[in-house]
């Protein structure tokens, strides 16, 4: 009988954690570490060689147009992680349920439903953008078909409605990813409970609000520190839909296309150059940063508190 001897595995351990401690430096934490650095530079080129301090958080923050630019693609950001967060969390959510309920079909609705995620997002703006074109869209066509053409409207070309309309897209794209999250919370509950429920006579509506919504709490915290982690890095939905500028009027501008522009575009195309780009991105970094440990903390002391109720 092949025996271990726990002595030699705590000599292995470092070994094994040193490639993952060393591509994880390499790899986001030394990037970060030389965006903050860069952050205090400006001038021309990859490598900017003038030491300005916090000059450019002083443009980023006081500024024209620095300050308009960079407060609207905040605000906008904002708006689009309400809005896929709410679309997500709540249609994801009840979707997952559904589906988890066993029935005729539901193995290939469960399949179905995670088709979109494996399209390339670029793919899914540009057939999108062809389907809600003003004059050969299909979308307008069915509009009208239906007797509801008092609706049509540009509804990229309008500032009123391109982010909603792009915010909406990309949920449908990345809904799959938030039912599959679900759904395994709800594989998760013990089945005992809920063959209790219905002992009891608990009806569909009050197994979900007294169960499985409480049970997957913790699912929806996940969930939504997934969707402001990506809606804050969002780019090449806004690329393939609306260009880097956030068309119309800046009104789809994130902070993502805000970066890219301000990095890697030139002065005539609103690019700022590598310092105020390296500024933005470790402005990016914090507000992600302390937006992910505040919802943490939330959550941790959400089940402390249940715990010590139970």
């Amino acid at each position: 009988m092949l025996r271990i001897n726990k002595k030699k595995i705590r000599y292995f351990i470092p070994l094994f954690l040193s490639a993952g401690i060393i591509i994880y430096t390499a790899f986001l934490v030394v990037p970060i570490l030389n965006s903050i650095i860069l952050s205090f530079y400006a001038g021309e080129g990859l490598t900017p060689t003038e030491f300005v301090g916090f000059g450019n958080y002083v443009k980023l923050f006081t500024q024209y147009p620095f300050k308009e630019r960079f407060f609207n693609a905040f605000g906008n950001t904002i708006k689009f992680f309400i809005i896929v967060t709410l679309i997500q969390n709540v249609i994801g959510f009840f979707m997952a349920v559904l589906i988890s309920r066993k029935f005729a079909g539901s193995k290939f609705f469960r399949r179905v439903s995670f088709l979109p995620t494996t399209l390339s997002v670029l793919v899914v703006g540009f057939l999108f953008s062809l389907m809600l074109n003003p004059v050969w869209g299909i979308f307008d066509k069915i509009l009208e078909f239906l007797g509801l053409g008092f609706l049509i409207r540009p509804w990229l070309g309008d500032p009123a409605t391109a982010l909603p309309v792009i915010a909406i897209i990309i949920s449908w794209q990345w809904m799959g990813e938030a039912i599959l999250f679900y759904m395994a919370g709800i594989d998760a509950i013990d089945i005992e409970i809920l063959e209790a429920a219905k002992i009891d006579g608990a009806g569909p509506l009050a197994e979900i609000r007294y169960i499985i919504f409480p049970s997957l709490l913790p699912v929806i915290g996940i969930v939504t520190i997934l969707i402001f982690i990506g809606d804050f890095t969002q780019f090449d939905i806004i690329y393939a839909m609306a260009t880097t500028r956030g068309n119309p009027i800046y009104s789809t501008d994130l902070f993502g296309s805000l970066f890219y522009r301000v990095t890697f575009q030139s002065a005539e195309r609103g690019g700022w150059g590598m310092g105020m780009g390296a500024a933005v991105a470790t402005i990016m970094f914090l507000i992600i940063f302390v937006g992910v440990v505040f919802w943490l903390y939330i959550f941790r002391m959400k089940g402390l508190r249940s715990k010590e109720g139970a």
